[in-house]
């Protein structure tokens, strides 16, 4: 026991193991705090169900498309919504993609795994001959490049898994805000727990993807596979997008003499928890996309509090990545709880030391994101 207490404060960020274990946050409790982070979520959610339908809509009804122009509309085509989005008068699904890319690049977990697998190019293999035959596009294709297509229906699997993920975690943060509108909402830990039992609450649910073909069914992803919610979709997210991300172009050198980028991906350091929001306010990087989104449904409580600080809602991007970070650290808080090995208010020596470590591995990993600018 002494030498676990000893362990951790010799840890740079031993301040947040004992948080953590005391029944707080990663972010700290402030009526500000849960004020952005609630209103932010609010913002987050809304944009997410509309990222999560687009998602579907384009691994259902664009399955194997080569020229997918209109796969935006969700099925709605008409000449305002064509005008709307040229001007970009709309929601920026472009973004949407470039998470599910950096999933799919990432890969890791049960979906990952089951994509490389025989069953699933048997799967893939039958959908593919279906959707080929007659389509003087896919048929010379599959026959003179024959991985290609299936790497296709990997990328939709991933389409798919995505777009379910995020229907969850929609739902999640739109009952979350409607707590806080009701008094219910108070305290960072209060918003952990509600995350936390959103996610255990949908732990379980089968990760399935199937399409329709010509008036037949193809299962892609059978709910025979296994998979579910939490370990092959969530998991694999917090990883890919909270942590490792892509670097941003413009930001470092691709070019590999320069040695700018790890070739390691999992020491990658460009994900949510760890971006710097200055230049997430500028275009041409990814996560601007994001914020110009959640700009449209901010409720007008967090509005305020923008308003009020300096420069008001001229950086108003920045501003909301600055929030959006608090609130990516309390989800990030809500999965390291729901992972823990042991209930982090355990009296047992060996589970205890087994919880020192785990926590320990987290910290290395926040070392050198804004964990604690957040808190500054």
């Amino acid at each position: 026991m002494t030498n676990t207490i000893l362990k951790s404060q010799k840890h740079p960020l031993s301040e947040y193991i004992n948080r953590l274990k005391s029944g707080q946050a990663l972010l700290k409790d402030s009526p500000e705090n849960v004020l952005e982070v609630v209103g932010i979520l609010k913002s987050y959610g809304i944009v997410l169900d509309a990222y999560s339908k687009n998602l579907n809509y384009i691994a259902e009804y664009q399955f194997l498309e080569m020229f997918p122009f209109f796969k935006y509309f969700n099925g709605e085509i008409s000449v305002d919504k064509y005008f709307k989005f040229m001007w970009h008068d709309r929601i920026n699904f472009e973004y949407a993609e470039y998470c599910m890319k950096g999933m799919l690049w990432h890969g890791g977990g049960g979906l990952d795994k089951y994509l490389d697998s025989d069953q699933f190019k048997q799967l893939a293999k039958a959908a593919i001959d279906a959707k080929a035959i007659g389509n003087l596009v896919l048929m010379p294709l599959n026959k003179l490049f024959p991985d290609f297509l299936p790497d296709l229906v990997r990328q939709q699997a991933y389409y798919s898994g995505l777009g379910q993920f995020w229907r969850v975690m929609s739902d999640i943060f739109m009952t979350l805000s409607d707590k806080y509108d009701q008094g219910r909402m108070t305290s960072i830990p209060q918003v952990v727990e509600h995350i936390l039992s959103g996610l255990v609450a949908a732990a379980n649910l089968p990760i399935t993807f199937a399409v329709n073909i010509k008036g037949k069914h193809y299962e892609i992803i059978p709910k025979s596979v296994g998979l579910t919610f939490l370990m092959d979709t969530a998991v694999p997210y917090v990883e890919a997008i909270f942590f490792r991300g892509t670097p941003f172009l413009g930001t470092v050198s691709y070019n590999a003499q320069a040695q700018q980028i790890n070739p390691d991906q999992s020491q990658f350091t460009y994900g949510a928890l760890y971006a710097d929001p200055l230049p997430i306010g500028g275009a041409g990087i990814p996560p601007t996309l994001l914020m110009q989104d959640m700009r449209h449904f901010l409720p007008d409580y967090l509005l305020e509090v923008y308003y009020k600080t300096n420069r008001g809602t001229d950086n108003l991007r920045v501003k909301i990545c600055e929030t959006f970070q608090k609130s990516m650290f309390c989800v990030t808080t809500a999965a390291v709880l729901g992972l823990a090995p042991h209930p982090l208010d355990t009296e047992n020596p060996e589970e205890q030391a087994a919880n020192q470590s785990y926590l320990e591995y987290w910290m290395d990993r926040f070392l050198t994101s804004r964990l604690q600018v957040v808190n500054s």
